[in-house]
């Protein structure tokens, strides 16, 4: 993709959209310079019309240590890239954010790392974004900061910009007070999160979470879902998160698509019964459980002789210890079962460590019979309402996690808590033999779901609640 730099009075934009990354990657072009190319997102597909509509700017991070590539256009869209410098990547991205917050907000599934100097980047970094912010927005702009690595931006850009009103959406869990009340800094990311006229959470249970730390941190009022923050009223509310379901469907239903999954399933060894899981290669994914209760069930020999588990697991953070280590347990453990339960040409797990188009992907959920969806912790989980978008001839079982936000929305998987490994042989068991109309039953409800509470219908749903916002 191409791009065009912007003059310095390109600014004044009147919805600004501040994230942690850029909607591009940064590759090298066949001229040997750089160019961007999309990395499409639910929320880029979300946002991209509003930002049209408005003359918008994305601010993010490229990805890359180095320079700030400045402002530029890319696929139509107006982005503005910043930069961090290798010491700001350690401390303020592998370091406080995916080692201190990304563990303590994930119920401590892994123990958080708590450094002074980690802290420091995060505020540094964090008012980097807000300057960004206050200087691109239009007088009485709406800005919409997200997720867990920016929660000092409201607070920051409130101080810099009174005049502009701030959204902030939290893409993960937001714990209980009791694990939250662990992080030294608590009371600040509360503040600073507080300068946001509106929060969005994925469930009711992390905006009551988020509201109690209110009191508790910083002994402050609550009543329903607002907190009153000197002469301001910040509201604090549920917004699950979603997907672009009808374009998601439509692919399903292309013949190639439809072709692939055939090919997919041949290439198997056209087995009985094809399970799926697919995540990032992250401990708080359940990988590990789920190759447990699977393992199980082969040598019990409950699911029958010819079953398949293709575990994708795409790579992530790879520079961080925690992501090494995890790797090599799933690594052992998937050879373990092969080694156990493979006959020549048929191994039981089919372990592929890389990611894949949406085309694949969209043929990857044709071809599984039962998709196992069990995070130990999960702010919403897309995977599972992917595969739900997929299955456009109402065919297929879904296994959820109880802890994801997926779960409060569909009701029609069958839900189970991954810790309890009997209990996740079961669920998995009745998956793989419900009777084809109540699997018809229980995929119709949930395609409702989320063919009517698409990606589209979260961004617009929050953005009119936020210029309801008192502020």
């Amino acid at each position: 993709m191409s791009s065009t730099r912007e003059s310095p009075d390109a600014a004044d934009r009147s919805f600004v959209v501040v994230a942690s990354r850029l909607p591009v990657d940064r590759v090298e072009g066949a001229d040997g310079g750089p160019e961007w190319r999309p990395s499409p997102g639910g929320l880029v597909t979300a946002l991209e019309p509003v930002m049209r509509e408005a003359g918008g700017a994305w601010i993010g991070w490229s990805g890359d240590a180095g320079p700030a590539p400045g402002a530029f256009e890319a696929g139509g869209l107006h982005l503005v890239g910043l930069g961090l410098s290798e010491t700001e990547v350690r401390h303020f991205y592998e370091g406080f954010c995916n080692a201190t917050l990304w563990p303590l907000y994930h119920d401590v599934i892994a123990p958080p790392q708590f450094h002074r100097r980690w802290w420091d980047a995060y505020v540094t970094v964090n008012r980097r974004f807000a300057a960004a912010a206050a200087e691109q927005a239009a007088p009485g702009a709406t800005v919409w900061v997200h997720d867990y690595q920016l929660q000092l931006v409201p607070r920051m850009l409130r101080e810099l910009r009174g005049d502009v009103r701030i959204g902030f959406f939290n893409h993960i869990p937001f714990p209980g007070y009791e694990i939250f009340a662990q992080l030294p800094w608590r009371r600040q990311v509360v503040e600073g999160l507080l300068g946001a006229d509106l929060l969005g959470f994925q469930r009711r249970a992390d905006a009551s979470n988020f509201l109690r730390a209110c009191r508790r941190a910083v002994g402050l009022t609550t009543k329903g879902p607002a907190v009153r923050v000197g002469p301001r009223e910040v509201q604090a509310a549920a917004f699950p998160i979603s997907i672009d379901s009808a374009a998601l469907t439509e692919m399903a239903r292309r013949d190639d698509v439809g072709k692939r999954a055939a090919d997919i399933r041949l290439a198997l060894g056209e087995p009985e019964l094809v399970l799926l899981g697919v995540d990032r290669l992250d401990y708080t994914k359940g990988i590990l459980h789920r190759l447990r209760a699977y393992g199980e069930l082969l040598t019990d020999g409950r699911l029958g002789p010819q079953v398949v588990l293709v575990q994708v697991a795409s790579p992530s953070r790879e520079r961080v210890k925690a992501y090494q280590t995890l790797r090599d347990e799933v690594e052992v453990m998937v050879g373990r079962i092969n080694g156990q339960h493979a006959e020549v040409g048929n191994p039981p797990v089919h372990y592929l460590h890389q990611s894949y188009p949406r085309e694949e992907m969209a043929a990857l959920y044709l071809a599984a019979d039962v998709m196992l969806v069990t995070p130990l912790r999960d702010g919403m989980n897309l995977v599972a309402k992917e595969y739900v978008a997929c299955r456009y001839d109402e065919s297929g079982a879904l296994v959820l996690s109880e802890f994801t936000g997926a779960a409060d929305e569909l009701a029609g998987a069958f839900g189970v808590n991954p810790h309890d490994i009997e209990g996740l042989k079961d669920a998995i068991v009745r998956a793989a033999t419900v009777s084809p109309a109540e699997a018809r039953r229980r995929m119709r409800a949930m395609r409702r779901r989320v063919g009517e509470h698409d990606v589209a219908r979260w961004a617009a749903d929050f953005l009119a609640a936020l210029q309801r916002a008192p502020g």
